[in-house]
């Protein structure tokens, strides 16, 4: 069975210590045996299946190996490609970003450390809600404008060659969100800080709409709630025609006469046990516990040839 949940051409897997986002190119759907789906659920899951064989080693508290995410994902890719080839062809580009929590030996104990993983322009960002400091963020890899870094048919791009990882210190509480350009195109890093700060603030201290009367677990019931509120918030935006936004200040840039927000379809789960879903964003979430995840399709296509 292929781990991980697809929605339109993207994909999404959560795990104990791993949470995966993988945006596939929409343009794919248009081609002859173009499947960008496919290519961003096979590497996820072969992401994910990597991971797993090599923690067993790297989370003993005697070992000082230390996990290598870039060469997981290489693995995967290179799996995903022999997946994918004659007979079995199908064509496809993906974006891939992933999130792997381990540790570092602190000087008592072991301390929370994540390692972050992008190719692409997905990102990951790290919040301190108590103080609502964004503490760390991705920087999104393009060739050019709206054209990312993408592994798959027809790209330069390698895990190895162009996959940039990070490691991140983090402590209990902190937030950790890998999203889309669906989220980032529309919010600024501020905008999306207040919103999870609100949320998690409105939800410890009030009642807020569509809330259960259980307040006593953030991370499994409280983060599906964050989640929306932060959807909602991109979407206000996406659906705005004079809103100022991220992506139409790049396109002002780029010498494209642009306004408003990116809009994009909406399809919404609320199932806590499932991915929060809506068609243009691709939001994990995850209150250092448990993740809460969603996942969007590609709107942006890259050159397909």
């Amino acid at each position: 069975m292929i781990r991980g949940i697809t929605n339109g051409d993207d994909a999404v897997l959560v795990g104990e210590n791993f949470m995966g986002a993988n945006d596939g190119v929409g343009a794919w759907a248009q081609k002859p045996r173009g499947h960008a789906a496919l290519w961003a659920r096979l590497i996820l899951h072969f992401w994910s299946l990597e991971v797993e064989r090599d923690i067993s080693v790297t989370s003993l508290a005697s070992s000082s190996i230390e996990p290598d995410p870039v060469a997981y994902l290489q693995r995967a890719y290179e799996q995903t490609v022999e997946a994918t080839s004659t007979p079995n062809e199908w064509k496809g580009t993906t974006t891939a970003c992933g999130v792997l929590l381990h540790h570092v030996k602190g000087a008592s104990k072991l301390e929370p450390l994540l390692y972050v993983t992008n190719l692409g322009d997905s990102q990951v960002m790290v919040l301190r809600p108590e103080t609502q400091e964004v503490i760390y963020k991705t920087t999104e890899q393009w060739h050019w404008f709206d054209c990312p870094r993408q592994l798959g048919t027809n790209s330069p791009d390698t895990p190895k060659a162009n996959a940039v990882m990070e490691k991140v210190k983090i402590k209990e509480g902190d937030v950790v969100l890998a999203m889309s350009d669906g989220v980032v195109d529309n919010l600024w890093e501020h905008e999306v800080a207040q919103s999870i700060h609100d949320s998690m603030q409105g939800w410890a201290f009030e009642t807020p709409d569509g809330a259960t009367s259980d307040r006593t677990d953030l991370a499994k019931v409280g983060m599906p709630y964050v989640a929306r509120e932060l959807v909602k918030a991109t979407k206000k935006i996406a659906e705005d025609p004079y809103a100022e936004s991220p992506f139409m200040e790049r396109a002002v840039e780029e010498g494209l006469a642009m306004e408003g927000g990116d809009e994009m379809d909406e399809e919404i789960r609320k199932d806590s046990k499932h991915p929060l879903s809506l068609k243009g964003y691709l939001l994990n979430l995850s209150y250092v516990a448990p993740m809460v995840r969603g996942y969007d399709r590609q709107r942006y296509s890259t050159r397909v040839t």
